[in-house]
């Protein structure tokens, strides 16, 4: 399958991989790469890349909302590959290394092996090598107190944690959008529900500051949410952490 490339605004794409998403923030051919799907992404992410009139060499540095085996999988690769920085909040940092490692574990999901999408789930995590660990050699702490990065896009992180203790979004203010990693999604195999929500609770490390963290999401002027998981949500972003934190509830 090929890369699911999508449009968002000037200089923004969303692609959908084969269960999570990524983002790219353009400005000419040099582009922001806002995580990297699983491993067994790789080719679709490089196709993403060629779609948008760029290349692996053009990418500035990959930035990760978290260090998630699903949002991590070609971090790596375009780091010792390319020389590509890959950037990511201090306290995530050390999980983008795996000194630790803040995942669903295995006795967690067959825990909840009985509710629905649960086993297919992990068989996909599987096949696209979601076991798998690919530690980043040498991440690097972006600066928390300077508001935009100084990167394609200009985003401003934002950081949420609960789902990982360094999780960030990324809003782009001019364009009205934000970027939510898991911090706030639009769907997931594992849900029986569509639109905005919180992913259910197995996949949190703290989901207390999970829950808590949708209000810093609701603070941010956006029309428009690009979710780890799901399609584009349009419409108030403020909204949409509201309606995640009543089903949350």
């Amino acid at each position: 399958m090929g890369a699911d490339v999508r449009q968002i605004a000037d200089g923004i794409h969303l692609v959908h991989g084969s269960h999570t998403n990524w983002v790219i923030l353009g400005e000419g051919d040099a582009v922001t790469l806002i995580d990297t799907g699983y491993p067994g992404d790789r080719k679709q992410l490089l196709e993403s890349l060629a779609a948008v009139g760029s290349a692996p060499e053009a990418v500035t540095a990959v930035l990760l909302t978290h260090a998630h085996n699903d949002h991590l999988g070609s971090a790596e690769y375009l780091r010792s590959t390319y020389g590509t920085p890959v950037l990511a909040h201090p306290a995530e940092v050390p999980h983008a290394r795996r000194e630790f490692l803040q995942q669903v574990t295995v006795g967690d999901v067959l825990g909840n092996a009985w509710r629905p999408g649960v086993l297919p789930w992990l068989v996909h995590v599987l096949r696209v090598g979601g076991a798998q660990q690919h530690p980043v050699g040498a991440p690097e702490a972006f600066p928390v107190a300077d508001g935009r990065l100084d990167l394609p896009g200009r985003p401003v992180p934002v950081h949420t944690p609960g789902h990982t203790d360094g999780h960030c979004v990324f809003h782009v203010p001019e364009a009205g959008v934000v970027i939510s990693g898991d911090a706030l999604v639009s769907g997931h195999m594992t849900s029986r529900i569509e639109g905005p929500q919180l992913l259910p609770d197995m996949f949190h490390h703290e989901r207390a500051r999970a829950v808590a963290s949708l209000d810093l999401i609701e603070r941010l002027d956006a029309e428009v949410l690009l979710p780890g998981h799901g399609p584009v949500h349009r419409g108030s972003v403020r909204a949409a952490a509201q309606h995640a934190r009543e089903r949350a509830v």
